[in-house]
């Protein structure tokens, strides 16, 4: 039995939103997992970080900022940054009728892996204090000691490509002590930036964690659901990316070159109307 046609919107790019470039980590695996679709990342790197704002701030923009990805005619939409899930997914499931998948730090698999029942998480100070990272403590890891590792400014430094040098390891050392002093075997990166920072933090932890991050895991969701509406794309040559971002445009594309790869990446430009960061 043939498979339904799938409808003319599943050519329609896949929008991708992260308060800034760390979300390109999950770009990276949806663009090797999903080859032929077409993906459209919007960064707002110029409100970046987001961990330090109230939640009310971070529901309006990011109410506002997926409403522009919505505009230009996303099928589905990948919430690519932990503090706007845990904050804001809930309102936007409210008022969007697309698929939306959210992100979320990879606390039930870590409480899986760990022998020694003592998890390190690495996150942005809001995402540590978010009612929303402690229910998924209380439902998947409530047996577990979760070592909170606030990490203000690192995300920053992905925005800045301060990703190896003995600065970055000195600050991630100081970050990671906590961690390095425990019984910890297991170690979150809570962030969508800290992918970025993975070679580095292996060479200061050497083999003693087993790291988490959840882009292959979202990658996988995001083929779930299209395929359950029948959305994917079946176009046989490869899909193509853009790039929205809320920096100025030389900045933004020096930045997203280096962290995809892409020789010349494909930028759009920021609506003006929205650079009111509220």
């Amino acid at each position: 039995m043939n498979s339904p046609t799938p409808p003319p919107f599943a050519q329609a790019p896949i929008g991708l939103f992260d308060s800034g470039v760390g979300g390109l980590s999950i770009w990276r695996a949806l663009r090797q997992s999903l080859p032929n679709e077409n993906l459209l990342y919007l960064a707002d790197s110029q409100c970046a970080p987001y961990g330090d704002r109230s939640p009310e701030w971070i529901i309006e923009r990011t109410q506002r900022m997926t409403q522009l990805l919505v505009d230009q005619g996303c099928k589905a939409l990948v919430i690519a940054c932990n503090t706007a899930t845990l904050v804001a997914a809930q309102a936007l499931r409210a008022t969007l009728s697309i698929p939306i998948i959210a992100i979320e730090p990879a606390i039930k698999p870590a409480a899986a892996l760990s022998r020694s029942r003592s998890v390190a998480l690495m996150a942005t100070s809001r995402t540590l204090d978010s009612s929303g990272l402690q229910s998924l403590i209380d439902r998947y890891a409530s047996d577990v000691e979760i070592i909170r590792i606030p990490c203000p400014g690192l995300a920053d430094r992905v925005e800045a490509l301060q990703l190896s040098g003995p600065e970055i390891e000195a600050e991630l050392r100081h970050r990671l002590a906590p961690a390095l002093q425990s019984q910890a075997d297991t170690l979150v990166l809570g962030c969508t930036h800290y992918p970025f920072l993975r070679a580095t933090i292996e060479a200061i932890s050497g083999s003693r964690f087993h790291i988490l991050e959840p882009s292959f895991a979202v990658a996988a969701q995001v083929h779930r659901r299209l395929d359950q509406a029948n959305c994917l794309n079946t176009q046989t040559q490869a899909g193509n990316s853009a790039f929205i971002s809320s920096a100025p445009m030389d900045q933004a594309q020096k930045v997203i070159q280096a962290l995809t790869g892409l020789a010349e990446p494909t930028m759009l430009a920021f609506p003006t109307q929205t650079l009111n960061t509220l």
